[in-house]
């Protein structure tokens, strides 16, 4: 058979024409829907956003200048003073009536020697410098766990949205069949009536899931701070068992790097300081001290009537022992001790509850993996039974209610599966939180299950 060709000859277009369909292009363009991004993406839109973490943030900046204010104990410190007086001499005897001005400026410098609390004060300020990290750090994994559960809980509803409508066509294939069936005397009006009140069911779940996504969609927003965020829908996931497979190895690696305990030990550390700024109090202080002024009467004084000018140099040191305090210093020590056997006691306190929290998350993740594999199985064999199912109802041994039921199987473990899926991600991550190795670095691992848009 011949093919015909058709030639096509463009025709000039009006500018008005062309512009005013440039200008509906763009329209569409900027209708369409924004492009998906991947959960990498969302977490750095969220660390601008997200009010949490500019809080810790900020708190991380305040601490570093209070470490920094604690420095200056240990640092010579210098003085300028500069005054003008002016007085009058007024004697009776003899009558004498004199005022005269007096010029002073003085410039001094004083640097520690021997002061145990200000050294103590500059430790401390450098343990706070590794608490406010560690703080920062745990405030950086628990945006992530909660920008993580966001994006996971938009695509599980997606998802069971999906599973849904496809069960809601299912259904309405399989009520029509039904109608079908009476009406040409194969089935009973029971058949139909089954079909027809498993499809308004499936009509009320579609109502719900739309609702529950609208909601997560919301939640979604408010952590990363944009309208209509469209997270990127995951592909195949790799279930394989965390490593190291272990959960004492994970415990062991807590010890080391989870901000729990590190800002625990850290205030173990600030606290034996403490003590040991309260002990100072006993103890002397040696300072090196110099100065130099210079006092000048432009007009003389009470006992100079001529313009004088004096200077006067002085260097030495200054020392100080406290011999009675009230009995202050001594009650000052016994708090400092009762703080830092409280501080010691909540280290213990962290080291048990990480341990407890990571072996936990630990089989969590493990439990998770394990059921998405007795899913995956669950899936193969309700889509077998489904097909047995509806072969049996073709042939008469199985009824409408048979269907339905193999039907309502399927989509039920469908979506089971596809949260059970998600959940081991989050598993995956909150493991890592749990033990203190997470960090931006594992949404990047994520990302490579993606499938791009």
């Amino acid at each position: 058979m011949k093919k015909q060709r058709t030639n096509f000859r463009l025709l000039p277009v009006p500018r008005a024409v062309a512009l005013a369909t440039l200008a509906t292009l763009a329209s569409v363009a900027l209708a369409m829907p924004a492009q998906a991004q991947s959960l990498l993406e969302v977490y750095d839109a969220a660390r601008g956003y997200d009010a949490s973490w500019q809080s810790a943030k900020a708190q991380y900046d305040a601490n570093l200048f209070r470490a920094e204010q604690a420095r200056a104990g240990v640092l010579p410190q210098a003085n300028l003073s500069a005054g003008v007086t002016r007085s009058k001499l007024d004697n009776t005897v003899p009558n004498i009536e004199l005022p005269y001005t007096t010029q002073t400026a003085t410039a001094s410098v004083s640097q520690p020697l021997y002061r145990p609390a200000n050294f103590a004060t500059y430790q401390q300020g450098k343990r706070q410098v590794v608490l406010a990290e560690a703080q920062l750090t745990a405030a950086s994994q628990d945006l992530i766990i909660r920008v993580s559960q966001a994006y996971f809980d938009v695509l599980a509803a997606q998802d069971t949205l999906a599973f849904v409508r496809a069960q809601k066509t299912a259904t309405a294939e399989q009520l029509a069949s039904a109608k079908r069936n009476f009406e040409v005397g194969t089935s009973t009006i029971t058949d139909q009536r089954e079909a027809q009140a498993r499809y308004d069911l499936v009509i009320s779940q579609e109502i719900q899931a739309e609702n529950d996504l609208l909601v997560k969609r919301l939640a979604l927003d408010a952590v990363v701070g944009r309208p209509s965020v469209k997270p990127t829908p995951l592909a195949v996931i790799d279930l394989s068992p965390p490593q190291p497979a272990n959960a004492e190895v994970w415990v062991q690696q807590a010890e080391d790097v989870s901000p729990t305990i590190i800002q625990a030990r850290e205030s173990v550390e600030v606290a034996r300081l403490e003590t040991e700024k309260a002990r100072a109090a006993h103890k002397p202080t040696l300072d090196l001290i110099a100065s130099y002024n210079i006092t000048r009467n432009p007009n003389g004084d009470s006992s100079v009537p001529a313009s004088t000018r004096a200077n006067n140099a002085a260097i030495g040191v200054s020392f100080n022992l406290p011999l009675f305090t009230g009995f202050a210093a001594e009650n000052h020590v016994r708090e400092t001790l009762s703080l830092e056997e409280k501080a010691q006691a909540d280290l213990e306190t962290a080291r048990r509850t990480v341990a407890q929290t990571t072996r936990s998350a630990y089989f969590g993740l493990v439990s998770g993996q394990q059921q998405v594999k007795a899913l995956e199985s669950a899936e193969a064999s309700s889509q077998l039974a489904l097909e047995a199912n509806q072969l049996g109802y073709q042939v008469g041994v199985r009824i409408n209610i048979d269907v339905l039921n193999a039907q309502s199987q399927l989509y039920q473990t469908k979506r089971d599966l596809a949260q059970a899926r998600y959940n081991v991600l989050l598993g995956d991550l909150k493991l890592r939180q749990a033990n203190g190795t997470l960090a931006p670095d594992d949404l990047t691992r994520l990302n490579s299950l993606v499938v791009k848009q």
